[in-house]
């Protein structure tokens, strides 16, 4: 059966509650809103501002892990600070899931390319889980969106080597060195991501906003302006979907100028395996149906 997929042309905070509450789910208990904090000197993420009512609305609390590359969010230190700079801590609690190990992990017995995931330990304190995702291009996978966030969003700083390298290791000073051949890498992002669905066993929504469509992702310090236009917001209880539902919007929007840049980013890297491995996987369907509110 097709999953269903809420779709809004307006971009707003009060548009994102909105489609939220049309999944009808109640993210109850302890609830992780995982969102990209954006790394020091990137222009596009989407601010804290912008993220306020809805976090409010399911009373969550941001979580974040250390990145596996060289920046100002590689170190529990350095994370905070930039959280605090960016005005993460002047709304919110903020919960850096990986700041002290040792890792939690996650078992993969069916992965293509990875057979356990290495989360931040703290995900064991929360009951149901909010993943807000700014839709974008991205350097290494094609594209940014619901499945990166389960996936190397959520994976700690070894974790995110592990996944990089497809298992070859969880050391963020050789893994640059050993990266996966590039399906392998989106494939072992697509395990990952599942084990983060089996852990919440049906208490996760995704909202996926795309808005400052720039072919890189928020994790560039230095990323090139949005070439794109914006497009809307979109909203399902169903990752692939979600995903597979804003590269058919990309493909769409034949009169955008920027688009055939957009699109030779995520075909370049091959973007659509990492969708098409998450449906053989089975956490997800690329069939739905797109409800336009």
């Amino acid at each position: 059966m097709a999953s269903k997929v809420y779709f809004s042309k307006e971009i707003s905070p009060e548009k994102v509650v909105e489609l939220y509450k049309l999944l009808n789910i109640d993210l109850s208990g302890q609830t992780a809103v995982k969102l990209h904090s954006g790394e020091a000197g990137n222009q596009n993420f989407l601010k804290p501002e912008f993220w306020k009512p809805i976090i409010e609305t399911v009373s969550g609390t941001v979580v974040e892990c250390n990145t596996a590359y060289d920046g100002e969010r590689n170190t529990t230190p350095k994370h905070m600070k930039l959280m605090k700079k960016h005005g993460w801590e002047q709304y919110f609690t903020v919960d850096l899931l990986d700041a002290e190990g040792p890792d939690m992990v996650l078992p993969i017995p069916d992965g293509k390319a990875i057979k356990e995931n290495y989360v931040g330990k703290n995900m064991e304190n929360y009951d149901s889980m909010l993943v807000l995702s700014h839709f974008k291009g991205h350097p290494m996978g094609g594209y940014g969106g619901a499945i990166k966030q389960l996936s190397i969003g959520c994976a700690s700083s070894e974790g995110k080597s592990y996944i990089h390298s497809a298992g070859y290791t969880k050391d963020q000073t050789i893994v640059w060195d050993h990266c996966a051949e590039q399906d392998k890498f989106l494939e072992a992002m697509a395990d990952s991501a599942s084990s983060v669905v089996k852990f919440f066993n049906g208490k996760i929504a995704y909202i996926n906003v795309m808005k400052n469509l720039s072919v890189d992702c928020d994790c560039c310090a230095i990323a090139e302006d949005p070439c794109m236009k914006d497009i809307g917001i979109l909203a399902s209880l169903d990752p692939v979907a979600i995903d597979q539902a804003c590269l058919d919007l990309v493909y769409a929007a034949k009169d955008d100028p920027g688009q055939a840049h957009f699109l030779e980013r995520v075909e370049s890297r091959h973007g659509v395996h990492t969708i098409e491995a998450a449906a053989e996987l089975g956490f997800g369907s690329r069939e739905y149906e797109l409800i336009e509110v």
